[in-house]
């Protein structure tokens, strides 16, 4: 007998006076056609149970309407079942569709999991590590998603010297010891700068993201990484690093072609928010793309912008935001469970779109 599944499956049934008592786990080992303990260590994310089981057993949950109470998971497994997502508050984030997209990818897939996930929004300028503190101290928390990871993160240094799992969109350092789901992005660059390399270009204007992030300095390192390879010069003058949005875009572009300067042939933009605001910026100078110059970005499948629509049709890298959560999802569940770090470091794919935006440069 599990006396552990046993415990819970007990305080689950209990219930006020006229309320009906809802579908216990025994109910659901019952229709499953399993024992009591394989249930409860698949409701419960267990590593050892295979993800074909975990599945079967969270459908026919589903099906009887069953909910887990947290006080008895609690209880039985010293878990609560509940993750958190820790943001700073901004003036803009209500109306922040990155945000939201994250935070409704997240709880989708949390959910799935049986998981209930928590958004604690930070007053302004509070420090950030007291927060995670409070939330660690009340035992609430099972575990944390960091999102927008810095060089030297102080809130993954804070969760590893207090041994709480967390889980990190992203990777930070060039070796990290720590849980995560990231794509390529130092490769996704090199492969970018390389194409229009080969193009012969040789003046490239990247427009990265805001230093001190980890994807921007990867995606630095590949950009470089591809000139050096080239044998061509660095030039500082044509790299620009901002919050990635069309201003950016439009005012670097703006300035990179002001007047008296060696303006690029080609630019490659951190994501098409970017990229939209440069062809504004090069219509506005009376300039054509490709003709006068170049064009590549990196498509994270941001709000509407359809790259294919562009004008001409703009040449990316390919790796939709949406695929992130569903892995970061498990690989945090997976981490509370005690599942070898060799398991829970994942990376996403990524595809090349060719299209009518890059050309060799005038002669």
């Amino acid at each position: 007998m599990d006396i552990q599944a046993d415990v819970g499956d007990k305080l689950e049934n209990v219930s006020d006076p006229g309320v009906d008592i809802m579908a216990t786990l025994k109910d659901v080992a019952r229709k499953a056609g399993l024992s009591v303990t394989q249930v409860s260590r698949a409701l419960n994310n267990h590593s050892d149970v295979s993800a074909r089981t975990r599945e079967h057993v969270q459908a026919v949950a589903r099906s009887l309407g069953y909910q887990p109470n947290l006080s008895a998971r609690k209880l039985v497994s010293g878990r609560s079942g509940m993750v958190g997502l820790v943001v700073p508050r901004s003036p803009d984030l209500a109306s922040d569709g990155l945000f939201m997209e994250v935070v409704a990818g997240l709880s989708t897939h949390f959910s799935a999991r049986e998981m209930q996930f928590v958004v604690h929004v930070a007053q302004e300028g509070e420090p950030i590590l007291p927060v995670y503190r409070r939330l660690i101290g009340n035992g609430a928390l099972d575990g944390f998603v960091l999102i927008d990871p810095e060089d030297n993160d102080e809130r993954a240094a804070f969760l590893t010297e207090l041994d709480v799992p967390f889980v990190v969109h992203g990777r930070i350092g060039e070796n990290p010891v720590h849980p995560y789901f990231d794509i390529e992005n130092e490769s996704i660059f090199f492969e970018l700068t390389d194409h229009l390399l080969s193009l012969g270009h040789r003046r490239i204007a990247l427009l990265n993201g805001v230093e001190g992030r980890s994807y921007v300095g990867a995606r630095l390192r590949g950009y470089l990484r591809a000139l050096a390879g080239a044998g061509v010069d660095a030039d500082k003058a044509i790299t620009r690093n901002c919050k990635m949005t069309e201003a950016f875009g439009l005012v670097s572009t703006v300035d990179l072609f002001s007047p008296g300067g060696d303006a690029p042939t080609a630019i490659i933009c951190g994501n098409v928010r970017i990229a939209k605001g440069v062809y504004q910026a090069l219509q506005a100078l009376g300039l054509t793309v490709p003709g006068d110059v170049s064009v590549m970005a990196h498509d994270d499948h941001l709000g509407n912008l359809q790259t294919a629509a562009f004008y001409p049709a703009l040449s990316v890298t390919d790796a939709p935001l949406r695929d992130s959560w569903e892995p970061l999802a498990g690989c945090l569940a997976d981490a509370i469970t005690g599942a070898p770090l060799s398991k829970l470091q994942l990376i996403g794919s990524h595809q090349f779109r060719f299209r009518r935006s890059t050309a060799a440069p005038q002669s």
